[in-house]
């Protein structure tokens, strides 16, 4: 239970899922200069909360799964090497998008 306890963790968030998938796309090492709110959809009265909720909650949990080092001070945000094991799920999950119910990406 413990991996698919972490991977469900990670996927349970539409904002996480939205933010790992968005990472599947980039170079490990170059996502400097990436702000996480550009790689989620979200409304305007959820923007401010957002923010807050990313810098609190999705970033600091990603980091501390292990998926992503995210670096608070300069906003940096780079794969770890257990981003592997949770991307093939998130490869899923991108290619059939279209399928999947409304808000689950």
């Amino acid at each position: 239970g413990g991996k698919w306890d972490t991977i469900f963790t990670a996927l349970a968030s539409r904002y996480r899922r939205q933010l790992l998938v968005a990472l599947l796309e980039h170079n490990p090492q170059d996502y400097h200069d990436v702000d996480p709110l550009d790689t989620v959809t979200y409304s305007e009265a959820e923007s401010e909360q957002l923010q807050v909720d990313l810098l609190h909650m999705h970033l600091p949990k990603l980091d501390e799964l292990n998926y992503i080092d995210w670096d608070e001070g300069t906003g940096d945000i780079s794969k770890w090497p257990q981003f592997d094991e949770i991307a093939p799920l998130l490869k899923l999950i991108d290619d059939h998008k279209d399928e999947l119910p409304d808000g689950w990406l």
